[in-house]
């Protein structure tokens, strides 16, 4: 499972091959206890997050969607793909 960024407690994901369970291109969302799928277009696939943290990651999927699209049609082919900045 690589880690597409890490900032203020969150870490994104994004998994190879991960077509199965949720159709739209998404992320995973890690902070302490609560995990959530995210669609790339900020939609909540599964799981859940603290409002404060779900801000950010929204605005972080927001400012890198473009990049964020690279990298999933890389990681659907099982391809490796670079890591995307945080958030300032």
């Amino acid at each position: 499972m690589p880690e597409l960024c890490r900032f203020d407690g969150i870490i994104i994901y994004m998994y190879f091959e991960d077509l199965e369970g949720h159709n739209k291109p998404h992320v995973h969302v890690w902070f302490g206890d609560y995990n959530a799928s995210i669609a790339i277009d900020g939609q909540i696939l599964a799981g859940r997050l603290p409002v404060k943290q779900l801000k950010k990651v929204s605005l972080w999927l927001s400012i890198h969607e473009e990049d964020l699209y690279k990298a999933w049609n890389l990681a659907v082919r099982n391809q490796h793909f670079d890591k995307i900045p945080p958030l300032e």
